[in-house]
Order: structure tokens, then sequence, then C-alpha cells
């Protein structure tokens, strides 16, 4: 059984390695990020973060071995993001592993990004299965039941845009940058929630999955009253749209949570752990309201440090470790894949296509 992981993520425009042990201890996780290379664009620009994850991948590297203390010898296991993700990064990511496995003559595994969020919590608390998920971030949005570091089973998820994508769409329709997350959540902290009537979608349907795209639309059109109205939008406006954005987002997400430790309690006979991971689960309204309804329903709660809420590399050596503990084996035929849904079993959410299932 490996002992000692070095996990290697870039499957966005976060280029991120660590070295995980075992034994739950994350000897070092660096993440170089791309700050001012998507900005003039509003968004991640694929080809440029393809082209800056080859460049930064070995420096990456050897920097989390150095935080470590460690050697390349000293590594008994790789994992890397194989999928889902922007298929430029992921490849590359794929292409490194790939190479340092046959140099080291150590074994590879690829993982799936999505598994990496969802087994953090054991990785971080030590959770026991089966427990409650909510994986909440840039490109998706599900609850998951997580039975085994290979056994997912989804209760739902966003038919449409992640509550990550309606933050993004929201800070580009304001004109306050990106990544959009952070910059909408400390413009909410001065706003009133109150001040615009946003819909809070699907709260009228039974059941768990969710949708934002209509969201993000009221927001805009909004916006567009404003405007039309003072012929601009002050700062107090921009603050107050954000706060009721979120506000929505946030009572959605509370409300579907609900029903998901229902729909748990039911399925499994017992209530767990409700456990939130993803890079929206750093916002701190969101986690606030989501450990409230966890509470409520009997569900103890947790989330991650911040840190490892968006994307990194010690989540995926630590999935790799659990997952190659149950017999799961990488070749040289691995292949990057831009679409890969945790539950396979489940009916696709957002359709399908020759790539494969959306979600």
């Amino acid at each position: 059984m490996p002992r000692l992981c070095l996990g290697i993520e870039s499957s966005c425009d976060d280029t991120a390695a660590a070295l995980v042990t075992d034994d739950r201890r994350i000897l070092s996780s660096i993440v170089f990020g791309q700050e001012g290379l998507h900005d003039d664009f509003g968004g991640v620009v694929p080809e440029i973060a393809a082209r800056a994850h080859a460049e930064r991948l070995d420096h990456c590297i050897e920097q989390a071995l150095e935080a470590a203390g460690k050697t390349l010898g000293d590594i008994d296991l790789i994992a890397v993001t194989s999928g889902p993700g922007l298929i430029g990064g992921v490849l590359s990511g794929v292409m490194c592993a790939k190479g340092l496995s046959t140099a080291l003559g150590k074994p590879f595994l690829g993982v799936n990004h999505l598994a990496g969020h969802a087994l953090t919590p054991r990785l971080t608390d030590g959770l026991a299965y089966p427990y409650l998920l909510l994986l909440v971030s840039g490109g998706h949005c599900q609850f998951l039941v997580v039975e085994g570091p290979q056994a997912f089973t989804r209760l739902g998820g966003t038919i449409d845009d992640s509550p990550g994508e309606a933050f993004d769409k929201t800070a580009r329709l304001l004109g306050l940058g990106y990544p959009g997350g952070p910059l909408v959540e400390r413009e909410a902290e001065r706003g009133d929630p109150a001040r615009f009537a946003f819909p809070r979608p699907l709260l009228d349907r039974p059941g768990c999955d969710m949708s934002f795209s209509g969201l993000k639309t009221a927001l805009r059109r909004a916006r567009d009253e404003v405007v039309g109205d003072k012929g601009g939008l002050s700062g107090q406006d921009r603050a107050d749209l954000c706060a009721g954005f979120q506000t929505a987002v946030a009572d959605v997400l509370a409300e579907k949570t609900r029903r998901a430790c229902l729909a748990f309690a039911t399925q499994t006979g017992v209530r767990t752990t409700f456990a939130v991971a993803g890079g929206v689960a750093a916002n701190r309204t969101i986690r606030n309201g989501l450990e409230t309804v966890a509470g409520e329903a009997g569900f103890a709660f947790t989330a991650p440090p911040l840190a490892l809420c968006t994307d990194n590399a010690a989540m995926i050596a630590w999935a790799g470790l659990e997952q190659y503990g149950q017999g799961a084996r990488s070749d040289l035929t691995l292949s990057a894949r831009p679409r890969w849904p945790l539950d396979q079993q489940a009916a696709p959410m957002l359709g399908s296509g020759r790539k494969g299932a959306k979600a």
C-alpha cells in the first residue's frame, strides 16, 4: 500500500501539486494561480490556461517536494486529475504524470476531479462512510451520497448553471471583475438583500434539483431597470444587487439541503454528517446557512478549510490513495476526459454528446 502520494491538479485555472500521506498528513500543498492572465476576458480562456499549466507544472512539483522535504524517489504513488475539466489543462497534467511514472517506475492513477472534492472531508475530518455531500463549485453543483472512494449516488443537482458560474456571470454583469465569487461576496456585505425581489428557482417543485440560470437573468433585468431609471449604477446599487443575489442562492441551497438530508436519511436509515466542498463553500453566508439547516435536520456539519475548498492537489493525492487502496489502477492508455460524472448510473442532468454525459 502506497504511503506517500504526489497529487497533480490542472483541470481549470490553478496549477497545483501536493504531497499527502496515507495517514492523512498534508506535507505540502502548492497552488499556482493564474491571476491576471484572464482578467481582460471576464473568465478563464482555455488556451491561455493550458499554456500556463504546461509552463508551470514542473516548477509547482519542485516546490511541493521542497516544501515537504522529499525527493521524487520518496514517492510511492502519483495521482493526477484526468477529468472532468478544460481538456488542455487536464491533458497537461496527465502527460506530466505519465512521464514521471515512466521515469521513476512508480504507479500512477487518474482521479476524477469531483471525487477529489467529494473525498476531501475524509482527508480533513476522517469522516466515516456514508455521508451526505454538497459539491458546490465553479462548474458543478450536486448532492451526493458518498458510500466509498468510488461509490457515489447523486440525489440531485443543477439543471443548468452552477452557483459558481452564476456568481462569475453576476460579477461580469456588474463590472466587478474575475473571479466573481469573492468579489460578489465582498460587495454583498454592505448591501441590502431585501431591496430587489429575486426568484428562488425550483423551490415550487419537489426533489433536490436546482437551477441558477433564471436567477442570473433576473439580476440582469434588475440592473437594466436601475440603469434605465438612473443612467448608471451607484456603488450602493451594486452592493444591493449582490446582496439580493447571494441571499437568493443561499436560500435555494438551504432548502434543497433540507430535502437532501431527508432523502439521505430515508435511503440509508441514518443521519450522519452533511459536508460541503468546492469553491462556493468558501462563501460565509452560504456556509452558515447550510450549517444551520444541517443541525435542524439532525446532521453533524463539516466543511474543509478554505484552502481545500478551492481547487488543490492535496484532495487529488488523497483520492488517489483511497482509490488505489481499493484496487484502482491506470496505465499509459489513460485519457484526459472533459466530462466524467461521478454517478455513472444516474441519467445525465445536462444531456450528453460525443464526449459523454455533461453531468
